[in-house]
């Protein structure tokens, strides 16, 4: 093995090269399940401690375990190092654990078996991500001993699901340095995340004759939700055009904003082309006309430590199955004093504090916009795979990640007939193929 953790030794396209591939990451530790620091009054003074932790060696002690297939290559030369985005670089922190992809693999299951006779090698990690045990087993353990509704009842498994539930909020809190939890709200998935956005803050602050900012980049989750609300209040949707090699022209973008602009809505990393956009800066252009912005994070969130206060986005939305989690939740985040003011946009359950015939006294967020009873154990599931993702560190995820682009890209390049499409500097951990025609 080569001396490096971070170290790609093999430009050679077989077997043991195959599951180096961007976004496959894990550890292998399951995460315990602290009390909430407020628990509801009507909660009991003393609940049974649980332990659902299976019984496995944990990563410190996997990590010193020599892998089932190193790559040996003696003619093997060192990739060298791609440059990194200074977002990607300037909010990491260190890792906890060596990083071996070898022995990350064998923490995800699905890949340990054969499709159509050989090894299965998932691709499609920008879509979405496979589970690894540890994610496997903590859903499992919710299901066997806390499964519950929560925030309604005193009895010991309501208090158990709770806990887990609101001890998955303060995960996402520190994983996107939030302020405080309650600037996070758990929806199913991007998609529902920016349709909350448009639908509260949308509806209450856009009106006729006002602009909504987006890019050609986005992904048509991020144009629809935007399109009905410019249609329904007479507002105009504007849209920042892109380079040859796929990057923000921010001097044209700047161009579109202006004393009508309400919000810009933007990628933070494109899910066709793999552009890494300088939101930081659009976000400081569009606050200078007075305008919000919202950053969907569904791509970002798996290639670089997210940072919302440094970003200073109003909002920032993303899929927890892109990093790991199970599918169907996802996370809204938003600054406390916008969310204060803005209106549900369902109603039931827990966005209520009193109900009458009359009158309806909402909650406070972010129970007001989690109407319903939500996804809990798969709110616990997400809470588990950012554990994952702070075992390993998000420094080694992004230098893997860029290694392999790099590598791929070279060989790409050596393709005779081959046209690369967005080649903009700066790209994060993906190489996306086409027939012809748009897909995503």
């Amino acid at each position: 093995m080569p001396s490096s953790p971070l170290t790609v030794t093999s430009a050679l396209p077989g077997p043991d090269k195959a599951f180096l591939f961007p976004n496959i990451t894990s550890a292998h530790s399951v995460p315990d399940t602290p009390r909430a620091a407020a628990p509801p009054a009507s909660r009991p003074q003393s609940v049974p401690e649980l332990d659902v932790s299976p019984q496995l060696p944990s990563l410190r002690e996997r990590s010193t375990q020599p892998p089932t297939s190193a790559i040996t290559s003696s003619e093997a030369a060192p990739v060298e190092a791609p440059e990194f985005h200074p977002e990607i670089v300037s909010s990491i922190g260190l890792s906890k654990r060596p990083f071996d992809p070898h022995i990350i693999k064998r923490d995800f299951p699905i890949l340990q078996q054969p499709v159509n006779g050989r090894p299965l090698v998932w691709l499609d990690n920008a879509a979405t991500t496979q589970k690894p045990n540890a994610v496997i087993d903590r859903l499992s353990a919710f299901y066997r001993q806390e499964n519950s509704n929560i925030h309604r009842a005193a009895h010991t498994l309501a208090a158990r699901a709770t806990d887990a539930y609101e001890s998955a909020r303060e995960k996402v809190r520190r994983f996107l340095n939030a302020r405080a939890a309650r600037e996070v709200i758990f929806v199913r998935g991007t998609t529902e995340g920016i349709n909350l956005v448009a639908k509260s803050w949308g509806h209450r602050n856009v009106q006729k004759d006002d602009e909504i900012v987006i890019t050609w980049l986005e992904h048509h989750a991020n144009i629809v939700p935007w399109q009905q609300l410019a249609a329904e209040k007479g507002a105009r949707l504007r849209v920042a055009p892109v380079d040859n090699s796929g990057q923000v022209i921010l001097e044209e973008y700047e161009k579109l904003l202006g004393p009508r602009t309400r919000i810009v809505s933007v990628s933070q990393v494109s899910n066709a082309l793999g552009t890494i956009t300088p939101v930081k800066e659009m976000i400081e252009m569009a606050h200078r006309h007075g305008a919000r912005v919202l950053v969907d994070g569904a791509q970002s969130v798996a290639d670089m430590a997210t940072d919302v206060q440094a970003l200073d986005c109003d909002f920032f939305v993303f899929s927890g199955h892109k990093i790991f989690a199970p599918i169907g939740v996802g996370v809204v985040f938003g600054k406390s004093d916008l969310l204060e003011e803005m209106p549900p946009w369902q109603g039931g359950g827990n966005m209520i504090i009193d109900v009458t015939f009359e009158k309806t006294i909402y909650n406070v967020p972010p129970a007001r916009f989690e109407a319903g009873t939500g996804t809990i154990g798969d709110a616990v599931g997400l809470g588990a795979a950012l554990d994952y993702l702070d075992e390993i560190g998000m420094e080694n995820i992004s230098r893997h990640e860029h290694e392999l682009v790099q590598y791929g890209t070279a060989q790409l390049l050596t393709v005779p007939g081959l046209r690369l499409i967005g080649t903009a500097k700066e790209k994060a951990g993906g190489i996306f193929f086409g027939s012809g025609h748009s897909s995503a």
